[in-house]
């Protein structure tokens, strides 16, 4: 009895579109079904899209100063005229406290303007402008999230220390995998004196602990160098730290992979160690190597965090996430300035992307599962 195809049930037809589509297609699939996931990569493509655009998006320089808005709170947003305008803030001196007290003047709106002349950045590094998002007029001042203690506007500086704090760990973690992925490779597949070198190497250099290991190398830096000479060191002792476990991993692999058939049959044909090992070591371990790296993202991003705020990474007049949390160690700050505190709820909401989206690809990966 024949039996018309369009009538297979559904669930024939999708095990036969599983078994014919491209691999990577299936981890798409298997990816986007989890939401979680999906929004912590949604999450990371904003933190940094507003990184990449940060100079036009920010409405000040974030070393710019102004002690007559030290302190000053966010400022309050309205609508007149169904324009959006700010006000400007009224200043009374606290003669208890001798500290002033800033209210907002809604008699005098200040119109926000947007794509405005400012100061001059080079977009990307390379390209001069002078164009900004927003901002108000001269004489006026806009704190969308407060200023500092020395009235510098804290919204710039939170997305320009964003350049540092997402860039310098994910540079970090890539050197990291490079090198953990041409170790580990090596190591298992050519073995012998080979594999017994690296292997003592890696076991020398995990037996210290990280966390003094990574603070004693931090302090070591010299405090004069420039900020660009600091941020190549320090993502270098990110990376010369985190390396080791990886390259272990990659080993294994390795190993489990040169023993195949696939692998035997190749080296049998005449084919070159660099042939095999690219052509088919490193792409079936390749998967395990970018869930390696994503996971550990957040682990770097924590560590230039941890260094700059206890003064042995990025310093001033650089700005990054940890700079900036090192103005909110006080309970002064904490107390009455809590927007000081904003640094810390972005890098949870990085961590936590970066965490989500680690998960994501880790089950994508196995989309047979």
């Amino acid at each position: 009895m024949a039996v018309d195809a369009a009538k297979l049930p559904v669930a024939a037809h999708a095990a036969e579109d599983v078994g014919t589509i491209p691999q990577w297609k299936l981890m798409v699939r298997r990816f986007r079904k989890s939401k979680l996931s999906v929004a912590g990569l949604i999450m990371l493509i904003i933190l940094y899209t507003l990184m990449i655009f940060s100079d036009f998006i920010a409405p000040y320089d974030h070393n710019r100063i102004d002690s007559n808005y030290a302190w000053a709170p966010p400022s309050q947003i309205g609508f007149v005229d169904g324009k959006i305008v700010t006000y400007a803030l009224k200043q009374t001196l606290d003669e208890v406290r001798f500290e002033w007290i800033y209210a907002p003047d809604l008699e005098n709106p200040i119109p926000v303007e947007f794509f405005v002349q400012g100061y001059e950045y080079r977009f990307l590094g390379v390209i001069p402008s002078k164009l900004h998002l927003f901002g108000v007029p001269d004489g006026s001042q806009i704190n969308l999230i407060g200023a500092d203690k020395d009235g510098k506007d804290v919204f710039s500086r939170l997305l320009k220390g964003s350049q540092i704090s997402l860039t310098l760990g994910f540079v970090g973690v890539l050197i990291s995998v490079i090198i953990g992925s041409i170790v580990g490779t090596a190591s298992g597949y050519f073995g012998g004196a080979i594999d017994n070198i690296i292997q003592r190497l890696i076991e020398l250099l995990r037996s210290f602990p990280d966390i003094p290991l990574f603070l004693g190398l931090a302090a070591a830096l010299p405090m004069g160098v420039p900020v660009q000479v600091r941020f190549f060191l320090i993502t270098i002792i990110i990376a010369m730290i985190g390396w080791t476990g990886l390259a272990r991993e990659v080993r294994a692999k390795v190993m489990a992979f040169r023993a195949s058939d696939y692998t035997s049959a190749a080296i049998a044909a005449g084919a070159s160690h660099w042939h095999v090992i690219t052509r088919h070591l490193i792409p079936n371990a390749m998967s395990h190597i970018i869930v390696v790296g994503t996971l550990a993202i957040p682990g770097a991003i924590g560590s230039e965090t941890a260094l700059s705020f206890l003064g042995l990474g990025i310093l001033p007049p650089a700005v990054s996430w940890g700079v900036m949390l090192r103005d909110a160690q006080t309970i002064e700050a904490i107390v009455n300035y809590p927007w000081m505190l904003l640094p810390v709820g972005v890098l949870i909401i990085a961590v936590l992307s970066f965490y989500l989206l680690g998960d994501g690809v880790r089950d994508a990966v196995d989309p047979y599962a």
